[in-house]
C-alpha cells in the first residue's frame, strides 16, 4: 500500500525529538513528581542498566529532558511503598521501568513467559524442569515477604559472573518473567521480589485485562506516540514485540485509522505516525544522552535520523575502542553534534571528560559553550564540584576554554 503523506528528513527529525520530550519547553526551577511522572508516561519506558560509570542509566533520560531534578523522586516512583509508587519493573525494552498504567498491557507477555515463550532458552528450560525449586522459592516469598536471590541461595560455592546464577536466582527470574512476583525494591542494585498484590495498587491488578491483540495494539500506539514517526522495525523494537505480532497489529491499526502510513525522505522502508502528529518548526534542545536513551537505543534509527553511527564500547577491548568506554552522544539543535566519554570520579569529587569527538561539521562557538554548560549542569546534578578535562585533542582545547568561561562566570 503506498504512503499517504511524505515528510522531509528534517521534519521527521523534529517530530521524533518533540515526541521524545525535547520540545524546548522551559523547565521549572524545581521538578515536581507530577512533571516527572508525565514525562515517563510520555516515554513509556526507562531502560535499566547496571553500569555505574557515570550514574545508573535510568536516571539520565530524565536529566536530559528536565535538567536538574532530585533522583530520589525516581526512586520513590519506582520502589517506594504506597501511593508514591507510580512505576513497576518488567521486560519492556530490556529490563525497564514502566508507568503503572502499562501493567495490564504487559500481562500477555507474562502469560507467554509462563509457557516458556519470549524468554531466554535456558530460563524456559528451567521453568519446565525445575518447578520444584520454583514452587519452593515462591512459598518463601509468600511467607517472608520481599526477598533477594542472595538470601535464598542454597549454593555453597561463591557466585561467579552474572550469568552464573544459582537455582534460586533462576527461579526468581522465571517467577518475575511470568508475573508471579514483581520487584518490591532494591538493596543496592539487587532486586527484592514480592507478590504483586503486596506491591502494586489494587486498582491496577483489578483492571479488566485486554487480550493479546488489544495489548499489542496499545503498545504500538504508545510507541508511535513516543517516537513521533517510525518504521515497523522502530515500532516493534520500542517494546520488543515479535515480528509476526507487530505486522498483524500494524495492519489493524492502519485500517482503523489509528496509524497513518507515510514516507520519509531517504528512508527505504515506509513509516507510520499518528494522524494528529504535529511537525515542529524547530527544536532547540541541547542535552547529553544516555547510551540507553530511547531517542538513540535503536542504532539503525539513529543513523537514519541523525546520520550518526553509534556503538557502545564498554565490552570492546581497550585497544580496539574508537571513542571510549562510556560515551554519551551530545544533542544540539536537531543534530547529534559530538560524543563525550565521561566518568563520575566520586572519590575526587569531579566529572572527568576523557574524550570529546565532534561530528562533522563540528561545533561552533555557541555549540561548544552549550556542551560546556551541559557538563557543568551534570556535574552539579551528580553532586560533583568540578569538571576535569583529561583530553588534549583540538575539541578538548576548545572545550577547556568554554568550561573556563562558565567557571569564571
Amino acid at each position: 500500500m503506498p504512503a499517504t503523506v511524505s515528510f522531509t528528513l528534517k521534519q521527521a527529525r523534529r517530530m521524533a525529538l518533540a515526541a521524545q520530550g525535547f520540545d524546548g519547553r522551559p523547565t521549572p526551577a524545581s521538578v515536581q513528581p507530577s512533571r516527572l511522572n508525565r514525562l515517563i508516561e510520555r516515554l513509556g519506558v526507562l531502560q535499566i542498566d547496571s553500569v555505574n560509570a557515570l550514574v545508573r542509566s535510568h536516571y539520565l533520560p530524565l536529566f536530559s529532558r528536565l535538567g536538574h531534578y532530585n533522583r530520589e523522586l525516581l526512586d520513590q516512583a519506582a520502589w517506594s511503598q504506597g501511593r508514591r509508587r507510580t512505576l513497576f519493573e518488567y521486560w519492556g525494552h530490556e529490563a525497564s521501568l514502566l508507568p503503572m498504567s502499562m501493567y495490564p498491557l504487559m500481562r500477555w507477555r507474562m502469560d507467554r513467559a509462563s509457557g516458556g515463550e519470549g524468554i531466554y532458552q535456558q530460563l524456559a528450560r528451567f521453568g519446565q524442569e525445575r518447578q520444584d525449586v520454583i514452587r519452593r522459592v515462591l512459598a518463601a516469598v509468600q511467607e517472608q515477604g520481599a526477598l533477594g536471590a542472595g538470601s535464598l541461595s542454597t549454593r555453597k560455592k561463591k557466585a561467579g559472573p552474572w550469568w552464573d546464577w544459582s537455582a534460586e536466582k533462576h527461579a526468581l527470574e522465571w517467577l518475575f518473567a511470568a508475573g508471579e512476583v514483581t520487584v518490591a525494591g532494591r538493596r543496592g542494585f539487587e532486586r527484592l521480589y514480592d507478590l504483586p498484590e503486596r506491591v502494586l495498587p489494587a486498582a491496577i491488578l483489578q483492571q479488566p485485562l485486554p487480550d493479546e491483540a488489544q495489548a499489542q495494539r496499545g503498545l504500538l500506539v504508545h510507541a508511535a506516540d513516543a517516537l513521533g514517526i517510525a518504521t515497523e522495525t522502530d515500532l516493534r523494537d520500542y517494546f520488543r514485540l515479535d515480528l509476526a505480532d507487530c505486522r498483524g497489529r500494524l495492519a489493524e491499526l492502519e485500517e482503523a485509522g489509528e496509524l497513518l502510513r507515510c514516507q520519509v525522505q531517504g528512508w527505504k522502508q515506509p513509516a507510520w505516525c499518528r494522524p494528529a502528529v504535529k511537525t515542529p518548526r524547530k527544536v532547540a534542545a541541547s542535552a547529553l544522552l544516555s547510551p540507553f536513551d530511547s531517542l538513540v537505543w535503536e542504532r539503525g534509527r539513529t543513523e537514519r535520523l541523525f546520520d550518526f553511527r553509534y556503538r557502545l564500547e564498554i565490552y570492546t577491548p581497550v585497544h580496539k575502542r574508537v571513542y571510549g568506554y562510556y560515551v554519551l552522544p551530545f544533542l544540539h539543535h536537531e543534530r547529534i553534534a559530538a560524543r563525550v566519554d565521561l566518568r563520575a570520579e566520586r572519590a575526587l569529587g569531579q566529572l572527568a571528560v576523557h574524550a570529546v569527538h565532534e561530528e562533522a561539521p563540528g561545533l561552533d562557538e555557541e555549540g561548544m559553550q552549550a556542551l560546556a554548560l551541559n557538563l557543568w549542569r551534570m556535574a552539579r546534578w551528580l553532586g560533583l564540584g568540578r569538571v576535569q578535562l583529561n583530553c588534549q585533542r583540538v575539541g578538548g582545547v576548545r572545550l577547556a576554554m568554554a568550561l573556563a568561561q562558565i567557571d569564571g562566570g
